[in-house]
């Protein structure tokens, strides 16, 4: 059963985070430790979604992070992160979470994965997992009027493992082996989530960005 959600205190700074995954939305309150409340797009009452067409990570964390700022006159930060596989040339880097179709579940994305690199080895099997998180605050503009970003990257090397174990983390976690093991050894779904905080992708952004949201007053 998953956690009760906490209801905003409106006493407190809030962050908008632009993302309606709980698992993301709790990851980052954990890895960020802000003394302001972080809150999503379903906590705010916003249904709306960004259009995310842009070809990079970077590109597509500023059009969620300038959209959500806009909608919701709150500072914004958003996430795009995902996983390239240096096999099939970067895949599925920007249609991570929908690459195994559109509406595809964690699942239905690993499961096509694995079949993408059947029968490949270990070292066949490098992948990395890229984080962006990009903030907007939606008072500020720029000298010619657009809506300036702060961005900063967190990086994870690894593998992609012959098939999924463990029940922790969400998304490809049950698939990636980090650089830090040997072929064969634990994915980040068996990884505590401390453990894999202290070197993961986001957790590496997430610190980089922490220093921009104390300078702020976050």
């Amino acid at each position: 059963m998953a956690a009760p959600r906490t209801a905003p205190q409106p006493d407190r700074t809030q962050l908008l985070v632009a993302t309606r995954s709980a698992h993301k939305l709790r990851e980052l309150r954990e890895l960020l430790g802000l003394r302001a409340e972080l809150v999503d797009l379903d906590d705010v009452g916003i249904p709306d979604e960004a259009v995310e067409d842009g070809e990079t990570f970077e590109a597509n964390a500023a059009i969620k992070a300038r959209f959500f700022a806009a909608l919701s006159g709150m500072p914004t930060l958003a996430d795009d992160s995902g996983i390239e596989v240096d096999a099939l040339g970067g895949a599925p880097g920007v249609r991570t979470r929908r690459y195994a179709g559109e509406n595809a579940t964690d699942p239905e994305n690993n499961e096509k994965l694995l079949g993408a690199l059947s029968g490949l080895p270990p070292e066949r099997r490098r992948a990395r997992y890229r984080c962006v998180l990009a903030l907007a605050l939606p008072e500020v503009r720029g000298v010619r009027g657009g809506q300036p970003v702060r961005m900063s990257h967190g990086t994870m090397e690894g593998r992609i493992a012959a098939a999924p174990r463990g029940n922790g983390g969400f998304g490809y976690d049950p698939i990636f082996e980090p650089a830090a093991e040997l072929p064969g050894g634990r994915t980040l779904g068996e990884w505590s989530a401390e453990a894999k905080n202290r070197i993961s992708h986001r957790g590496k952004a997430a610190r980089r960005m922490h220093r921009i949201l104390v300078d702020l007053g976050f």
